[in-house]
């Protein structure tokens, strides 16, 4: 017979691997379901700076960290696992994973985060975190002294555009359409920047570098031409993803596809909790998803001890 855990989190970025060091360290039998590597999204990030109390580190060594800190407590962690389907109704939860194995617990904490828009040009997978960011307040102090390019036209672009000032020397700001998606007082901000200059009507084609980003193609779309931009980085503010494509039958998610939850990260269905990038929030941070993923596995402790 399957042992039936008393929590099983889905996914092992900083949510899921601190609902792991919680639940595990309160004694419950805890197993992290992962798909990919360890980690998440503080993997692909080159430095951490600003996680309190730790001085600038490697996002894959703090994600190393976390892992250890969750296993040293009991915590078993599965990676590299692809999950074929979730039965969450009842007590005792299932999930079925594509190679035919099956996991049950009492209580469920899904993690499985999210990600960024991607312009899916050429260089854009390989100047990620050397010189292509996707988080202005992770890394904007990176660039102090240089010049930078932010792509997007909606709020974020133009606020992190902003936020970027206080670091870089000069932003350029590259948009599809000839005026803006961001509501009219974030417009009027950048505009009003003297570090801020805009590229209308244009699309980046490509990245370029020896080692670290140095220059962006862009293309002025009426007329087709194309130029290129020195640059020592580029901020892409497009939309974020979560990845909850295996969850709208499963779990109420909002017009955005994040999963909803209340103050106590508890979903739609009981005994299922949600924390991290994935659910319906505004600011997406290691911090904010650590904060996340305590709270889910409290809640999940007081659910079973209830």
């Amino acid at each position: 017979m399957n042992e039936v855990f008393d929590t099983i989190i889905v996914g092992a970025g900083a949510a899921g691997l601190t609902a792991g060091i919680y639940a595990s360290r309160a004694k419950l039998s805890t197993l992290i379901l992962n798909e990919g590597a360890v980690g998440g999204q503080m993997v692909l990030t080159e430095e951490i700076a600003n996680y309190p109390g730790v001085p600038t580190t490697k996002g894959y060594m703090l994600a190393n960290n976390m892992k250890m800190q969750a296993k040293s407590f009991g915590c078993k962690i599965k990676s590299n696992v692809k999950i074929a389907k979730y039965d969450l109704d009842g007590d005792i939860k299932t999930i079925e994973l594509e190679d035919g194995r099956t996991f049950q617990g009492r209580s469920v904490i899904l993690t499985p985060g999210g990600r960024p828009r991607s312009l899916n040009i050429e260089g854009e997978d390989q100047f990620k975190g050397k010189g292509i960011s996707y988080c202005a307040t992770c890394d904007g102090d990176f660039f102090t002294g240089k010049e930078v390019v932010v792509v997007g036209g909606g709020n974020s672009a133009l606020e992190e555009a902003v936020a970027l000032t206080n670091f870089a020397t000069k932003v350029t700001i590259v948009h599809q359409f000839d005026q803006f998606q961001a509501f009219k007082h974030a417009v009027e901000e950048a505009e009003k920047n003297p570090k801020i200059e805009f590229v209308m009507e244009s699309e980046l084609r490509g990245f370029y570098g020896n080692g670290s980003l140095q220059k962006v193609s862009i293309e002025h779309l009426p007329t087709g031409n194309r130029s290129e931009l020195t640059t020592d980085g580029t901020f892409i503010f497009i939309g974020y993803q979560p990845n909850t494509e295996d969850l709208k039958e499963v779990i109420e998610l909002n017009n955005h596809n994040e999963i909803v939850v209340d103050a106590d990260m508890r979903t739609s269905v009981k005994g299922v909790f949600a924390a991290g990038d994935c659910i319906n929030k505004r600011y997406r941070q290691v911090t904010t998803a650590v904060a996340d993923g305590t709270i889910a596995a409290l809640s999940a402790s007081d659910y079973l001890r209830n």
